[in-house]
């Protein structure tokens, strides 16, 4: 039950052997997430930044989310990030979500994306932020910006017993994509 691995054919050859070293050496640990796949901690404060790659050859679903001939992330990959990014933090709550700018892919290549979540303000809730850049690029671009919190125990009255709402006015999507 061995595997074949590559030698050298002799003793002075000069080629070095060494296993690489891990990343968790240098602080960063598996998110065990499909979009997220690393997780850092941020020095001297209580926040983390989640790490990972976005392209149609790790995530081949992205192909099917065209809009204008264009490869764009669903809104609810940014939402699954987030949440993701919350768990680290032990807040499973999504109080408010800010769609900045659509994430559009590269044709070729992808995008490194970073979820960000900061320290906790007075109430307890932490800003949160996922930026994206191209292979290739140094910019970094916000494309979606919110506050995480606790999970709240209450159920919010949202008055929804009759659906549609009464007044409500059909709208086309057409116009949209």
């Amino acid at each position: 039950g061995g595997r074949v691995v590559p030698l050298p054919t002799y003793a002075f050859q000069r080629e070095r052997f060494w296993p690489e070293p891990l990343p968790s050496g240098i602080g960063y640990l598996g998110a065990g997430h499909a979009l997220l796949g690393t997780t850092v901690a941020l020095a001297g404060s209580d926040g983390v930044v989640l790490s990972g790659e976005l392209s149609v050859s790790l995530q081949p679903w992205l192909a099917d989310h065209m809009v204008l001939g264009r490869i764009v992330v669903p809104g609810t990959a940014l939402v699954e990030m987030v949440l993701r990014a919350g768990q680290e933090v032990a807040c499973s709550l999504v109080r408010e979500l800010v769609l900045q700018t659509p994430l559009i892919l590269p044709t070729a290549g992808g995008a490194q994306v970073q979820t960000r979540v900061d320290d906790p303000d007075t109430s307890g809730d932490r800003p949160v932020q996922v930026y994206a850049r191209a292979e290739g690029t140094d910019e970094w671009i916000l494309h979606a910006s919110g506050l995480l919190g606790a999970s709240d125990t209450r159920t919010p009255d949202l008055g929804l017993e009759v659906w549609p709402p009464r007044g409500a006015v059909e709208v086309g999507v057409e116009g949209f994509y």
